[in-house]
């Protein structure tokens, strides 16, 4: 069955992995992703995990993911052929969308100006560190500068350490998934009422305006002038990471304690008052009677007992599992949550599928991510390209053919 979006054309020059995660989302329910890359390839390709630990093109974990259903054509987009083939491939498209540098893409000649001039209807979407204009728009950014810059960063870490980031590439993650939502929705202005429009995305706003925490705290502090702090300890509400038999879970308790009282089977030395007070909660002396209680009862369950008993108390609580036991969690195994792929390169496996449920139009694994230029030739057919005029092109390394 076709996914909800078999009837968009998306031209993606975006790398690494905002940008690519973005488009990939749309991929992955039915759009049609042309993915337009340099000679030599997404330089996220050099990212591992690489296959049998060897680095290879075809073989990173993270170009994987982040480019299912995908196809590749290899572009050089300096040489005024190249822009030529962009122009005539823009003529299928419904939307561009590209994260280079600002300015480079109207240095190549291919930038906003000459893709309204070719097709009025086709949207530009940008996605840059800090914007294509303002004070930073030449900044280098890395998951460390954004989650610092624009995140909640500060409030993260032990109070007697520096602060921490978020694990990985989760903010240009997040980003990604922001930016999917402004791709679609210039998408179909240009497909519904004809107009494009030049959209102008910011991964550092994208998390000033939301992501984890922060338009919260910022409020507050135009408000209070309260600063969020970094903390010594969770205190009795708990927060964070704990030991249990079997390895380790994360519980959260904030305002929700009375369902950790309920967690822990309302134990007697629980009903003291005392507990439910938010201000004695972060006494030393009461912590540490707490966790006295507290570890003895985690450390007497494994993580899964942990859990169960959260559940039923409706606790916030999270195992931390290996990846070996996420993919065999009965959970995730009965929601479908895993997809099987198959590369080339790569074997076998199975990947995270769906983000959601959609009952008409579900979300389909209809390819893996694309070996370098596999699609090339294929995608310059359907824009009118002869196969002669296909092997010239490569001829003149104009373009790269598998």
């Amino acid at each position: 069955m076709p996914g909800p979006l078999a009837d968009l054309t998306i031209l993606d020059l975006t790398e690494y992995i905002a940008g690519p995660y973005a488009t990939k989302l749309l991929a992955d329910y039915g759009a049609n992703v042309i993915k337009l890359e340099r000679p030599g390839g997404d330089p996220s390709r050099g990212l591992g995990p690489f296959k049998g630990n060897s680095k290879h093109a075809e073989r990173s974990g993270t170009f994987f993911y982040f480019n299912t259903n995908k196809r590749s054509l290899v572009l050089d987009l300096r040489a005024p052929e190249g822009r030529q083939v962009f122009l005539r491939l823009l003529d299928g498209a419904d939307i561009v969308v590209e994260s280079f540098r600002p300015g480079v893409l109207d240095r190549l000649g291919v930038g906003w100006d000459a893709v309204h001039a070719r097709k009025p209807s086709a949207p530009l979407v940008s996605i840059t560190n800090f914007g294509q204009t303002g004070p930073y728009r030449e900044f280098r950014a890395s998951e460390l500068v954004l989650f610092g810059f624009a995140g909640e960063m500060y409030s993260m870490g032990g109070q007697d350490r520096a602060p921490v980031k978020m694990y990985g590439t989760a903010a240009q993650v997040e980003s990604g998934s922001a930016a999917a939502s402004a791709i679609l929705g210039a998408a179909m202005v240009g497909k519904w009422q004809g107009v494009g429009q030049r959209v102008d995305f910011s991964l550092a706003e994208s998390h000033l305006l939301g992501v984890d925490r922060r338009h919260a705290t910022v409020i507050g502090y135009q408000f209070s002038g309260r600063k969020t702090q970094r903390r010594a300890g969770a205190g009795v509400a708990l927060g964070g990471v704990y030991p249990c038999a079997d390895g380790y879970v994360e519980l959260a308790g904030g305002a929700w304690f009375d369902r950790v009282i309920e967690m822990l089977g309302n134990p007697a030395w629980l009903r003291d008052p005392k507990w439910l007070d938010p201000v004695a909660q972060t006494d030393p002396a009461l912590i540490e009677e707490f966790e006295g209680h507290f570890y003895e009862w985690l450390l007497a369950r494994t993580r899964r007992e942990v859990l169960r008993e959260a559940l039923q108390a409706r606790a916030i609580c999270a195992p931390m599992f290996t990846v070996d036991e996420l993919f065999d969690d009965p959970h995730f195994i009965a929601r479908g949550l895993w997809a099987r792929a198959e590369h080339a390169e790569l074997g076998a496996f199975a990947i995270p599928g769906r983000p959601f449920l959609m009952s008409d139009s579900p979300w389909e694994l209809r390819r893996p991510a694309p070996l370098l230029g596999q699609h090339t030739a294929e995608v310059l057919r359907e824009a009118g390209y002869s196969e002669g005029e296909v092997q010239a092109l490569a001829q003149r390394h104009i373009v790269e053919v598998r």
